[in-house]
Parts: C-alpha cells; sequence; structure tokens
C-alpha cells in the first residue's frame, strides 16, 4: 500500500524553463516532450509558466516545480539558494560546449575592441549565454560593460536581443548560439543586415535540474527517459528537433563549477 500512496501523493509533474524566449515559444518546444515524459512515468505532465528567471530558481526552492530546464548560472544560483539540494541530470550534448554569439548591425563594429563607446543589449540579467558569459569573456578581453559601453540594456530574452539589435536600437548585443541559428533558419532575422562578429569560448551550459527531495526513483526515471531519446527514432524526431539536439546526455554539479567561478569574479553572485 506504501507504493500506491507514494503515487497518489504525487500524480502531477510540474515542468518549468527559464524564460529565455518568448512565452508561446517555449511551450511550442515542450508540447511533445511534455507527451513523451507522461508516457514513460506515467504521471500527468504539467507545464508551469514563469514570468522571469528568479522565479524558476524559487518555485524549484519552495517545490512549486519539480523539474526546470535551466541555464548553467540559473542552476547555480539554484544550487546556492537550496544549499546543493537541486540536482542537474542531464543536458544536450551541445550544453557540454556551448557558445555565444556578439551581434550587430553597424559596418564600423568588427571586433570586440569596436564595442568601447557603443550601446549595447544584453539579454536576461540571469542568463548564462545572453549575460553572465559574454561578460566574463568581455572581463577577459579588457572590456569593462559598465565602464566601457555608452549603455547597456537588459533585453530579457534572446530573441528581444535580435530585435533591439535589428531595429537599432543596440549597436551590438549578444545571444545563444542555439537561439540565433533557429532564428536564421526561420528566417526572422536578416544575416545580411545583422551579422556575428565574434563567438566566445565554450563553456557549460543548459540543462535539465530536478529539485531536492524529488523521489529518486522518479529522477532515476526521468533521466532514463531523457537519456533513451533518439532523434533516429521517427516517433522522438519531433522531439529532438523541439530541443535543438540529437542526444541528451548525463551531467553533474561539478560541470558548473565554471560558471559559479566566473559569477563570482563577475560580482553577480556576491
Amino acid at each position: 500500500m506504501a507504493v500506491a500512496g507514494l503515487a497518489s501523493a504525487q500524480a502531477v509533474l510540474k515542468v518549468s524553463a527559464i524564460p529565455d524566449e518568448a512565452p508561446t515559444e517555449l511551450q511550442r518546444k515542450f508540447a511533445p516532450l511534455g507527451k513523451y515524459l507522461e508516457k514513460e512515468t506515467g504521471m500527468k505532465v504539467e507545464f508551469v509558466p514563469v514570468t522571469d528567471y528568479a522565479a524558476v530558481v524559487e518555485s524549484l526552492a519552495t517545490g512549486k516545480i519539480d523539474m526546470a530546464w535551466l541555464g548553467g548560472f540559473t542552476y547555480v544560483q539554484s544550487k546556492i539558494r537550496t544549499k546543493g539540494a537541486t540536482i542537474p541530470i542531464v543536458q544536450r550534448q551541445e550544453d557540454a560546449a556551448f557558445t555565444s554569439k556578439f551581434i550587430t548591425a553597424n559596418k564600423a563594429i568588427q571586433s570586440l575592441a569596436d564595442l568601447k563607446g557603443r550601446t549595447f543589449a544584453f539579454g536576461a540579467p540571469s542568463s548564462t549565454s545572453g549575460h553572465l558569459m559574454p561578460r566574463h569573456f568581455l572581463l577577459q578581453a579588457g572590456i569593462d560593460p559598465d565602464k566601457d559601453f555608452k549603455t547597456v540594456a537588459y533585453s530579457g530574452a534572446h530573441d528581444a536581443t535580435v530585435a533591439f539589435v535589428q531595429a537599432g536600437r543596440a549597436d551590438a548585443g549578444v545571444l545563444n548560439a542555439s537561439v540565433w541559428n533557429k532564428l536564421v533558419e526561420q528566417k526572422k532575422v536578416d544575416p545580411g543586415k545583422v551579422r556575428v562578429f565574434a563567438v566566445t569560448p565554450p563553456y557549460y551550459d543548459y540543462n535539465w535540474t530536478v529539485r531536492g527531495g524529488l523521489d529518486p526513483a522518479l529522477r532515476k526515471k526521468l533521466t532514463e527517459a531523457f537519456l533513451k531519446l533518439d532523434a533516429s527514432n521517427p516517433e522522438q524526431r519531433e522531439i529532438m528537433a523541439l530541443q535543438r539536439t540529437t542526444k541528451f546526455i548525463p551531467t553533474q554539479p561539478e560541470n558548473y563549477a565554471g560558471i559559479e567561478a566566473a559569477a563570482f569574479a563577475a560580482g553577480l553572485i556576491k
């Protein structure tokens, strides 16, 4: 009877994601994956949209959601907030060597050095690929965004950063490579007008993280469900295409030590 009690105690798996793209896009990307996880776990899977990055961290910490798609920095924030209780379980193979792309529509900007005195757009303040790691690499290149840029704006999301630059609201900006490639493929950006002029070195980024206290058997089941997803399986092709990967791989807290160090160095974690 104890097992039945456990199942009834948690009949719904609540899942969320950092709002790094428009809410409608997040829902579209998650829908087939949610159906797959329902089949694999035997639970109802509910996608819980959130307003900002901080809300995902808080919802994981307070048990309002069970699992979330986080950036590397948001995972580090959740780890600190929960004293290490949250657990990253899997990431796309691309996330083990992720990059950000610096973009501009200004012909005079050809390198990072040309950004001095310009207006610049990051994504959300808690974004790994739209703020933290680009800031880290700018500082390494001897450019302090707070002192060397004319103004710094935070667009809130990767697709919004492209819109800022395309509309001339910022001389340049930075976003993650995956969203840039998707927007180019979908013809939502004209690479003839907006171009990539610099790319960061690779770093660990996105992962699926579960809350502290989640039933270990369910955590194992979720991990296995992701790891056996196969892009060559016709039924799973759409899931993988929407997640922009061909394979999920295991991940662990240690992978994000570099991001944590970069966040402390940039003063984004006190």
